[in-house]
């Protein structure tokens, strides 16, 4: 087993620990009867340093809850181990944000890295909050969502050497690390669901606006079935996934007293989902009788609410683990096109 000079020398630097005080590197060596330098090391995972000091070491720093000063580490390193996640602040309220965050810090809890999420209303420039972060060298790394084909916060962000990854594709021709669902295969599958059920007028309830990239990859998808087996689709006009609940549940009740109303809608939110339903049956029409509902969910609420729902599930604690893994490797420095991945709906997983 290594040992170095340092494991041997007596213990300069290292003083008896006030109570109540802030557990520091000195504090560590004092307990461990080590050098303030040799335990720096131990921390860090150096190569010279001995398996069983480093394990004694981070045992001890474990206990005390020790910390690294944030400050200290910047000033030595120029890093903050800060990764930013950029939310959206109107997020699907049904587990998206709170499995995200999961997600990413079950990954970070193994780094030195702590998690800060960076929220902005859609209302607002999406640049802002980059700006911010990037200007005031405020983290090391940037995780976001609600991509654009042509994304201005994609292009800031490459052209200044920031490590980033995004939680949906781009379409502008630059290579950087992303992960994403496979909205153009979950409405290609719903829709040919709802087909097998004899459903031929078809609605989507999908994004705010072609300028989200998952809006095109949802009408794709969606087209494509549709004409392949024949069916017409239903406009669902004035309400999209960023609608307030209660005004999609209102123009749903509108829409379903109407005689041109759809027998099928395919819908890309659980939240927006149960709103739907409140909708329908405040027409007095019934789920599974009168009109199928597909949806995508990130909980199994949907089930419980209605069972004769038809469900995909979307991991979205297994995207903040791909992104937070990501982001991860590309401050390591590693191409940015092998930190590019895809999660599919399975039609298997497929619950009604």
């Amino acid at each position: 087993m290594k040992t170095t000079e340092g494991d041997q020398k007596p213990v300069i630097g290292a003083a008896e620990p006030v109570e109540g005080e802030r557990p520091t590197l000195k504090t560590i060596a004092f307990m461990a009867g080590l050098g303030v330098t040799t335990v720096s090391r131990a921390l860090k995972d150096a190569p010279e340093i001995g398996q069983a000091t480093k394990n004694r070491v981070q045992l001890i720093a474990k206990q005390i809850g020790y910390r690294p000063n944030r400050a200290g580490v910047r000033l030595r390193t120029g890093k903050t181990n800060v990764i930013s996640l950029v939310l959206n602040a109107q997020s699907e309220i049904m587990g998206l944000t709170s499995n995200m965050v999961y997600g990413i810090s079950e990954v970070l809890s193994e780094t030195p890295y702590h998690l800060t999420v960076t929220p902005y209303s859609v209302k607002n420039d999406p640049m802002q909050p980059i700006r911010y972060i990037v200007e005031t060298g405020s983290a090391d790394g940037i995780i976001m969502s609600r991509t654009e084909p042509n994304d201005a916060r994609v292009r800031y962000l490459t052209e200044h050497g920031i490590p980033f990854a995004t939680h949906g594709r781009t379409e502008m021709g630059i290579e950087h690390p992303f992960h994403d669902f496979d909205n153009e295969a979950f409405a290609y599958l719903s829709v040919k669901s709802l087909l097998t059920k004899g459903r031929r007028r078809i609605a989507l309830l999908a994004g705010p606006s072609p300028s989200v990239t998952y809006y095109r990859h949802l009408h794709r998808g969606f087209s494509r079935a549709v004409e392949e087996g024949g069916a017409n689709t239903v406009a669902v006009s004035d309400i999209d996934v960023d609608t307030s609940l209660g005004r999609i549940r209102n123009r749903m009740e509108e829409i379903m007293s109407a005689s041109n109303r759809p027998d099928g809608i395919v819908c890309c939110s659980g939240s927006a989902a149960i709103a739907l339903v409140a909708g329908i049956e405040a027409a007095g029409l019934k789920i599974g009788g009168d009109v199928d509902l597909v949806s995508k969910q990130s909980t199994d609420v949907l089930q419980w609410f209605r069972p004769q729902i038809i469900v995909f599930n979307e991991d979205v604690r297994h995207a903040g683990r791909e992104l937070a893994r990501a982001v991860l490797r590309r401050i390591a420095g590693v191409d940015a096109r092998e930190l590019q991945s895809l999660s599919y709906p399975d039609e298997h997983d497929l619950r009604s």
